[in-house]
């Protein structure tokens, strides 16, 4: 079975630094688990890592598609999945980083999901249903055939209930009776570290970064995205920090205003990220414990040894 070692956390507590001096102590390369770093030109506001880090130590899933696409957790699963076996094939440890706890899951966990992809006609139709007719005629739609996923779902959760239509009229089967979002046998040898810091001290860490990015031109960033034709209502710009500097440059807050949120969503979106890993199967490090990088590469590294005898 292969090896691949996780390194998550929430945002803004240190892992692409403790990956990136972890992967040139191991001969690591490090598969990117981040659901906003998939998008080209989307480099401030996710805080990917720059040229420099990515010249020390190789990079995957960085940069893969344009902003107007739908990036899927089943495509970041297979895509993930080619570049680990690249990285075996080549004699090397994968690293996956990042804090899209969804995607390591399906990942780690070896979800399956549905043959069917998005249907482009279909999902026009639909959603020109939930336009005029309302979002509550689609969620009577699902209830009718698939009423075990319906219970699930707010009428307002507009883009799963179209999944589950989609699923269901081209399959004729309800997406509750299939393999989606079910795990399979594990395909992975996992070790799974949870970075993490006291929570006033997180907290302060995603103050600063938010400020930082303001600083190095998040405003001109979202900006040029949008110049090039990108939606403002496409997903990429519907992510933590490009939603609140779309609705600035759209006049409907103030830029002190979308800072505010930008800090607020960030520090709620960093307490559901701990709460989503503590269900997980992971070894917890508190990065205040350790005096530098070279110390928590060395305690991760000691874990590696007992686990990953080499």
């Amino acid at each position: 079975m292969q090896k691949l070692i996780v390194i998550a956390g929430p945002t803004a507590v240190g892992k692409s630094a403790v990956a990136l001096h972890l992967a040139k102590k191991i001969n690591g390369e490090i598969v990117s688990a981040d659901s906003v770093q998939v998008y080209r030109g989307l480099d401030i506001g996710s805080a990917k890592p720059t040229a420099e880090e990515r010249a020390q130590v190789p990079h995957h899933l960085l940069d893969i598609v344009d902003p107007e696409e739908n990036y899927t957790v089943a495509d970041f699963q297979r895509d993930a999945t080619r570049a680990i076996n690249d990285i075996h094939r080549r004699g090397k440890l994968p690293l996956l980083v990042g804090g899209t706890g969804l995607y390591i899951r399906a990942l780690v966990r070896g979800f399956a999901f549905t043959e069917y992809g998005i249907n482009k006609e279909l999902r026009k139709k639909l959603q020109k249903i939930a336009a005029s007719e309302g979002p509550e005629v689609l969620h009577a739609k699902l209830a009718k055939v698939d009423p075990q996923t319906a219970k699930k779902l707010h009428p307002n959760d507009l883009r799963r209930v179209i999944r589950a239509l989609e699923v269901y009229l081209q399959s004729k089967t309800p997406i509750s009776q299939q393999a989606e979002n079910t795990p399979r046998r594990p395909v992975y040898d996992t070790i799974s570290f949870c970075l993490t810091r006291p929570r006033p001290i997180l907290y302060r860490r995603i103050e600063e970064r938010v400020d930082a990015m303001i600083a190095a031109g998040l405003v001109e960033e979202v900006k040029q995205i949008l110049a090039q034709g990108t939606s403002p209502q496409a997903k990429a710009l519907q992510s933590l920090g490009y939603k609140q500097i779309v609705a600035f440059l759209q006049k409907q807050i103030s830029l002190e205003e979308a800072i505010r949120l930008i800090k607020r969503d960030t520090r709620r979106f960093a307490k559901r990220q701990l709460t989503w890993f503590r269900k997980e199967e992971m070894i917890w490090l508190d990065l205040e414990q350790y005096r530098n990088l070279d110390e928590i590469s060395e305690k991760i590294s000691t874990y590696l040894q007992d686990i990953f005898p080499r």
